[in-house]
């Protein structure tokens, strides 16, 4: 038998319950890792194998035709065991079944002996734990590195139980020339696109709306106060608070709470115990008058945010406009800023407007800093 490319390696001589496939472009990973499962399918029987993509059509057009490719290239494949209104086939007394995301009553229906989740990265957390509590036995995801921060390499590869495999096209030997040449053009032609396809590492989101605030231990000497901004939240959301400095042009941002389930007495006594006094300005989140008068009779100086058409846009603008420091201990905050993009269309074009989420700590920001155009601490400012 010829050489196979890595992954096929990988997913036959692991012992672990979960292995993560990350990898470049045609690198070999998900016709592999297949071509194992299907090898699986002859040494068992009765068994329920799951393969899995955010969408069917997308499912259809990948792991799908790959799996049928391959049973015709071995001839192996019978149409009597197709059924195709169900998107299942069996295999040698295996079942072998063909799910999306879109199709909750599947995600969280029967249990699975084994599951292979392609092109995981797609997928959301809550997603990929229901399909984890719903199997026996050894599951596979495999993935393109473009996101720099994702819940894969959070919570699945630091598990006890994970094995990591990185492979690119130089694993694949049955790769023409052609198309290596072709991805290697990637070197000179754009530095993230060859880092995560090419070399299968992680890139940087180029959607990830703020990168250019640099993380500090402590606010500098310079920087005196300029606001506190609060985003309300409660039972899903978090309540977040934060405290702006500047020093004259560019700012530095200290989280002072990030929680949930907190009443506006429990919002006055953050902002008492962190020595926020009578006389500094609050800047509130304006769609809750009612707690910013409620945190108004504790004794604080809050006002509603200033608001407008495009105040987010524009706000975002102006923070781009200016340094933006950030204290370490602002885990939360920190954690939104690598992770807070802007919205693309179904073809990937960007669009002109940031998504809904990631978004708390970054709100009481923006509050804090976009409320006077004109402020004595700050001197004269124009947003847009």
């Amino acid at each position: 038998m010829n050489k196979l490319p890595a992954t096929y390696y990988h997913v036959k001589n692991s012992k672990k319950k979960i292995q993560v496939h990350q990898g470049g472009t045609r690198s070999g990973k998900t016709y592999s890792i297949l071509t194992a499962l299907i090898e699986l399918c002859q040494k068992n029987n009765g068994l329920i194998f799951t393969i899995c993509r955010k969408t069917f059509p997308a499912l259809r057009a990948t792991a799908m035709r790959d799996f049928f490719e391959i049973l015709n290239t071995e001839d192996i494949y019978n149409p009597d065991f197709h059924n195709k209104s169900e998107a299942t086939y069996l295999l040698y007394g295996n079942m072998v079944e063909f799910i999306s995301i879109d199709q909750p009553q599947k995600v969280r229906g029967r249990k699975r002996d084994v599951l292979f989740i392609n092109e995981a990265n797609e997928i959301n957390l809550e997603d990929w734990r229901q399909l984890l509590l719903r199997t026996t036995g050894r599951v596979l995801i495999d993935y393109n590195p473009s996101d720099e921060f994702h819940w894969i390499y959070e919570e699945v590869i630091p598990r006890e139980d994970a094995e990591f495999f990185r492979t690119t096209y130089k694993d694949n030997p049955f790769l023409p020339e052609s198309v290596v040449l072709e991805i290697e053009r990637f070197k000179t032609a754009d530095e993230n696109f060859w880092k995560v396809y090419g070399l299968g590492e992680r890139g940087t989101s180029t959607a990830t709306i703020f990168t250019h605030w640099k993380e500090i231990n402590q606010i500098p000497n310079e920087y005196k106060l300029l606001t506190t901004g609060v985003d309300f939240g409660y039972t899903n959301d978090p309540t977040a608070i934060v405290r702006v400095y500047t020093d004259g042009h560019g700012f530095a941002v200290d989280e002072l709470c990030y929680a949930t389930r907190l009443t506006n007495s429990d919002i006055a006594k953050v902002l008492r115990d962190n020595q926020v006094n009578r006389s500094d300005v609050v800047i509130c989140d304006s769609a809750e008058p009612k707690s910013i008068d409620e945190i108004h009779a504790h004794g604080f100086n809050t006002h509603g945010a200033r608001k407008g058409k495009d105040s987010v846009k524009n706000g975002i603008q102006f923070l781009h406009s200016r340094p933006l420091l950030v204290t370490a201990r602002s885990v939360n905050l920190i954690r939104e800023l690598r992770n807070y993009k802007w919205k693309e269309d179904k073809n990937g074009k960007q669009l002109n407007e940031p998504v809904d989420s990631f978004n708390h700590a970054i709100d009481a920001m923006r509050y804090a800093i976009t409320f006077n155009q004109t402020n004595p601490n700050f001197g004269s400012y124009a947003i847009g």
